[in-house]
């Protein structure tokens, strides 16, 4: 009986999950639908479907096929990747306030690229396929010294001494950052500046076409490993009991988690909070398990970001996307500490 009752409820959750899986992605789509009408230069509905179906002006498919879409599916691939980011480091850590920007490993990626441009100023930004690469590096480094300080033999990885490394590591990057920044040229400096703040800075399909691969190949490897990352939420000695091998699994997962954050800042920028509001929202949706909650926070960070990157369009002042985000996610925050015990 007990039996059939368990089985009933996990049918229920499943089917609520799914529910609420296309309820995202039907959002997503009017989002999409609503941004590629959107921009300082406005196109009607009626004149993106007609240059969708190949009947546009050259000036309107220069708009929308070469700026616009891959821009808004820039975006939506970001959000989703920083919030499967956060969702891994919350899992593995065991810390609802985890987070690639709180825990400075946004800021090391973005470090790593800045050094490279002010070394190689000739190479702004780097190449394309260079700059994943760096910006990965550079995360590495800052999640190794944050886990280095947060961890203690005995006692583990402290929740709490993770944020506090993290915050800390996040300060001294961040003071080496303006550092550096303060050494380009002008021009130089108010682009890298925006794309720190947080800015989608790829304008053409190469950019989509460099991004794709990383996600192919993370993040279905994340969502195999759901079921690992139940067992690790239920603690060392429970998972260490059910024979997992916790250190070697925590080790894979956090790797995941900061090669997602690596690609997507040198994309996105060090964009902030959307990897720690969106498996919240998803874990309110769908639950704990992380069959369900891994898609759903990727889908609810995909939305956050295109709605931000419609607020972008819509402003009449130029915004960086990760300001507005900052603005939705840092009173949240705010929120969460205040709760946390």
């Amino acid at each position: 009986m007990n039996k059939l009752l368990i089985s009933q409820a996990e049918s229920r959750r499943r089917a609520r999950g799914i529910v609420v899986m296309l309820t995202l992605s039907i959002l997503i789509l009017i989002m999409f639908l609503i941004s590629m009408n959107l921009g300082q230069i406005r196109l009607t509905p009626s004149e993106v479907l007609q240059t969708i179906i190949g009947r546009g002006t050259p000036k309107q498919n220069l708009i929308l096929f070469e700026f616009r879409l891959p821009q808004i599916i820039i975006s939506v691939m970001v959000g989703a990747g920083l919030a499967l980011s956060g969702c891994l480091l919350q899992g593995v850590t065991g810390n609802s306030l985890a987070e690639p920007g709180i825990l400075g490993i946004n800021s090391g990626a973005g470090l790593a690229v800045l050094i490279f441009v002010y070394l190689y100023p000739a190479e702004l930004l780097g190449s394309v396929y260079l700059m994943p690469v760096l910006a990965l590096v550079g995360a590495g480094a800052s999640a190794g010294l944050i886990y280095y300080l947060a961890y203690k033999k005995g006692d583990g990885l402290s929740a709490i001494r993770l944020v506090l490394s993290g915050i800390g590591v996040a300060a001294g990057v961040n003071a080496f950052t303006i550092v550096i920044s303060l050494k380009l040229d002008p021009q130089n400096h108010q682009l890298i500046y925006t794309w720190l703040a947080g800015s989608i800075r790829g304008t053409d399909w190469t950019y989509v076409l460099s991004f794709i691969p990383w996600l192919l190949i993370l993040v279905p490897y994340s969502l195999y490993k759901a079921k690992v990352l139940n067992v690790l939420t239920l603690g060392d000695s429970a998972a260490k009991g059910l024979g997992t091998a916790v250190n070697r699994e925590r080790f894979k997962l956090m790797a995941v988690a900061v090669a997602l954050a690596g690609v997507c800042v040198a994309v996105g920028g060090a964009i902030s909070f959307v990897g720690l509001i969106s498996p919240h929202l998803a874990r309110r949706l769908v639950g704990p398990k992380h069959q369900l909650l891994l898609p759903t926070s990727m889908l609810c960070g995909g939305f956050l970001m295109i709605l931000a990157d419609a607020v972008t369009r819509v402003s009449s002042v130029s915004i960086p996307i990760g300001v507005v985000v900052a603005v939705i996610g840092a009173p949240y925050f705010l929120y969460l500490l205040a709760k946390a015990k």
